[in-house]
């Protein structure tokens, strides 16, 4: 079991009392998402430049989108590996659990 501590209480709990699901994943595309993922973080980097150089509102509300929409396609990338791998192998054994997990990841991601 892992240990998370959250930096925002002052409690740790295992992995499975939040997350209760063992399933591990091969994607496909990882390397791709974790390329997307760098590239994201220095976006999200530049744009804190920006805001520490005052620039103007407008042009950084437009960064923000286009970091929004860089989260979006690696959600999408992740979501379709999930769907062609994970799932297919829960229609494949009957696995309910894993079908409760997405729908319960989906449900998190759309808030």
């Amino acid at each position: 079991m892992n240990k998370h501590e959250h930096p925002n209480h002052n409690t740790t709990h295992t992995h499975d009392e939040h997350h209760p699901y063992t399933h591990s994943h091969d994607h496909k595309h990882t390397k791709a998402v974790l390329n997307r993922l760098a590239r994201t973080e220095g976006h999200l980097r530049s744009i804190g430049t920006m805001i520490e150089e005052r620039r103007d509102c407008a042009d950084v509300l437009i960064q923000l989108a286009a970091v929004r929409g860089a989260i979006n396609k690696i959600s999408e990338i992740i979501l379709r590996d999930h769907l062609e791998d994970c799932i297919l192998v829960a229609a494949e054994t009957n696995d309910a659990e894993i079908l409760d997990k997405l729908n319960h990841a989906i449900k998190l991601f759309l808030k």
